[in-house]
């Protein structure tokens, strides 16, 4: 028997690059049975999937240990995304600690070791004269004594991260760190020797200390910064964990008791008290409330519930009591899907990322190779001193940190995901995200898109002098085994007016067509388009006059022949959603071509297409053919999305380039789609591709920044224009810019 492959998700701590990431990824690959790995620095999350036969957590997380990184432990935590919280909080107090305890010593030795600098230049030279005593060799020891605590207690987590990188076969960026910080260091040791041995002569006595402490207490301050901005960028996430509530009141034996919601059985009884939360998705049995949907949905309107009616679980009830059965318990729940949804989406690497990754793996052993050159370069092509050759070479080490660039894609896409749930747009995955803003055609489906999906009968006209309900109860007990929704619709009509079915010998339902059905009584009907009743060879002249009539109306016109020969016909309409022709009007000006595609006939689909703001439609259809249609039009050039109800247009939504599921309520789990508007509104499709723009705007942005950064300051730390305490704060601040720019989309107008 095959063993299904699971998932799992490990919260990692120690990444500070690109090469941190793919390091991680490649130990993870190394155990049998792992069958795929994604790793996220900016969300510093490991999501791997494996087979349990093979490989279990234990061995994953020996693997992340092994390459020198570390798996926060949430197996044992009552609530995994508070213990990985507060393990992130604990990090960010350590770096608080380390920055503090950097500033405590690096700010006395800048200030002292800037004058004694200054003290060589005009006009600071007079100083020399007055207090001669900061000219003394000795000064040299006391800047030392300030920098070797900062030196072994900040850097040291970064010679630590280096060493192990190296040992894996890689450098990150705690290599460069550690390299620049550690030269700068060492050389003022040397410095110190000289000083004592008497061999300053061949080293000079200009010391370095105040760089190496000033550098690893800039780049620990971005470390902090960058860390704290990161964890706003999963600020959604969080909001919408919080939403999931921890106790439900459960109605045992009358009784009203206080659980735990994981304890929660489907078919469990739950009360819900004005201002709780549902806990878990579910229908209402008894009560009549309101229920607040907004951070689910985006719709700011309350709901009306009633009995009958689907509630969600993390939606709150503004007034009445409600009884609410279980439906869906745990990860089934609404709620857990949208979580996992955003999570997985934030976790897969957009294709655009390649490009920084490429870049990124190669970019380290360049950088050290370079800071070679400038070191030999300037001793000798540039005829500097040991101490200046050695300053550059530093700065080329600490300027090229390619910080930015691991976090440039990554640090976007999590903003970009979180705001589209909140705003009830659900991207499966970063590179749906990517590519919904180059569509230049959509599609639409008519039912259950563009219009409600609950067609009602309109017009009932028998042929002859039949009466009326007596027609639609022949019609009502023919469709009565059918699923469609224009089948629902009659049946739904015949017992409005207690109309009871008449029983039936056999039922067939052709799908795309129409219904044949015989009764006990002995007579066959034949219900369904007219196209098809005519293909079945039934004269459908006595009723050309209704069908005209009813096609102009825009109505769907379902005829009906008993024992051969035509009977009648119904007239069924469905209206436009609420908001539908205001969404058409946004896809278009954002110059995308809108295009109606139906299984309906030619005149009802212009009619439904005209009240839409529809130009260009495509009749007459049949479910299968759908997909032929989407690609027929990707034939043409066009880059095609697919809006449907993600159940019969599947085929298409896979098709598509982009597939637009309308999900409502609960049902937002559809596996054909890549993008998902929870509240079924058409105008989230418009969110959705200026989400996708802006997003990219700020991933272009981001590593422009990035790029440009490297490409412009390498070259002017090669020439010696750029001192190694200012390259740790431009690396530093980059890193911080980057973030903070991908947070702009947060508040960002769409």
């Amino acid at each position: 028997m095959e063993t299904q492959a699971q998932q799992l998700t490990l919260p990692i701590t120690g990444m500070t690059c690109a090469a941190c990431e793919r390091n991680v990824a490649r130990a993870l690959k190394k155990p049998t049975g792992v069958l795929d790995v994604q790793v996220n620095l900016a969300t510093e999350r490991a999501l791997i999937t494996y087979d349990p036969n093979l490989v279990g957590r234990h061995d994953l997380v020996e693997a992340v240990t092994r390459a020198g990184y570390g798996v926060i432990d949430t197996t044992h935590a009552e609530n995994a995304a508070d213990t990985e919280a507060q393990a992130r909080a604990a990090e960010i107090r350590k770096q608080q600690r380390l920055v503090l305890w950097g500033a405590l010593f690096t700010v006395p030795l800048t200030v002292l070791s800037m004058t004694r600098h200054f003290m060589h230049t005009p006009p600071f030279d007079v100083l020399m004269e007055v207090v001669p005593i900061l000219m003394e060799d000795w000064w040299l020891f006391v800047f030392g004594a300030l920098a070797t605590p900062v030196f072994w207690v900040l850097g040291w987590q970064y010679v630590v991260g280096g060493y192990k990188a190296v040992r894996s076969g890689t450098a990150n960026m705690d290599v460069l760190v550690a390299l620049g910080s550690t030269a700068a260091y060492l050389y003022g040791v040397i410095v110190l020797l000289g000083i004592v041995f008497d061999f300053t002569h061949i080293v000079g006595t200009d010391d370095y200390f105040e760089s190496a402490a000033v550098i690893l207490t800039l780049i620990t301050l971005g470390k902090l910064l960058e860390a704290r901005a990161k964890g706003r960028t999963s600020d959604a996430i969080k909001k919408l964990m919080q939403l999931q509530p921890q106790k439900a009141v459960l109605l045992r034996d009358g009784q009203e008791v206080e659980v735990a919601v994981r304890d929660v059985l489907v078919g469990n009884k739950l009360v819900v008290k004005a201002g709780m939360r549902v806990p878990v998705d579910g229908v209402v049995r008894d009560g009549v409330s309101s229920v607040d949907e907004a951070m689910l949905t985006g719709e700011s309107m309350p709901v009306d519930k009633r009995a009958g009616d689907e509630v969600i679980g993390g939606t709150v009830n503004l007034n009445g009591r409600l009884i609410v059965e279980a439906k869906r318990v745990g990860e089934q729940t609404a709620l857990s899907q949208i979580i996992r949804l955003v999570e997985q989406a934030q976790l897969a690497k957009a294709p655009i990322q390649r490009v920084a990754d490429q870049v990124s793996a190669v970019f380290v052993p360049i950088v050290l190779v370079l800071a070679v050159v400038t070191f030999v370069g300037w001793l000798t092509l540039g005829g500097a001193t040991l101490p200046q050759a050695t300053l550059n070479a530093i700065a080329v080490l600490v300027i090229a940190c390619p910080c930015a660039l691991g976090l440039a894609t990554p640090t976007a896409i999590m903003v970009g995901t979180g705001r589209g749930a909140e705003m009830g747009v659900l991207f499966k995955n970063s590179s749906a995200l990517e590519t919904t803003h180059k569509l230049n055609t959509l599609v639409l489906d008519k039912t259950g898109t563009l219009t409600r999906g609950k067609p009602a009968v309109t017009d009932v006209l028998p042929v002859d002098d039949t009466h009326e309900e007596a027609f639609l109860q022949l019609v009502a007990s023919a469709e009565a085994g059918s699923e469609h929704p224009l089948a629902r619709a009659i049946v739904a009509q015949a017992r409005a007016f207690d109309l009871p079915t008449l029983p039936l010998e056999t039922f067939v339902s052709v799908d795309g067509h129409g219904v044949r059905a015989r009764l006990a009584d002995g007579r066959t009907v034949l219900a369904g388009s007219p196209r098809w009743l005519r293909e079945e060879g039934v004269d459908l002249v006595a009723l050309d006059a209704h069908i005209d009539t009813l096609q102009r109306k825009a109505r769907t016109v379902v005829a009906v022949a008993v024992d051969g020969q035509a009977a009648g016909v119904l007239g069924i309409a469905d209206t436009l959603k609420e908001g539908a022709r205001e969404a058409v009007a946004q896809m278009r000006q954002l110059g995308l071509e809108v295009v109606m595609l139906t299984g309906d006939n030619a005149q009802t689909a212009h009619a439904i297409a005209q009240a839409a703001g529809i130009t260009r439609t495509i009749a007459e259809v049949l479910p299968a053919d759908k997909a032929h249609e989407v690609a027929r039009l990707q034939a043409e050039g066009r880059r095609v999305g697919m809006v449907g109800d993600g159940v019969n247009d599947a085929p298409a939504l896979a098709q598509a380039d982009v597939g637009i599921a309308i999900g409502t309520g609960t049902d937002i789990a559809i596996e054909a789609s890549d993008v998902t508007l929870i509240r079924g509104d058409l105008r989230g499709v418009a969110d959705a591709l200026r989400l996708s723009k802006a997003t990219m705007q700020t991933i272009y942005q981001n590593l422009f920044w990035a790029f440009i950064y490297n490409v412009v300051l390498i070259p002017v730390a090669m020439l010696g224009g750029l001192i190694p305490m200012f390259a740790a704060a431009a690396m530093a601040s980059s890193s911080f810019f980057v973030v903070m720019n991908s947070l702009r989309l947060r508040g960002k107008r769409l």
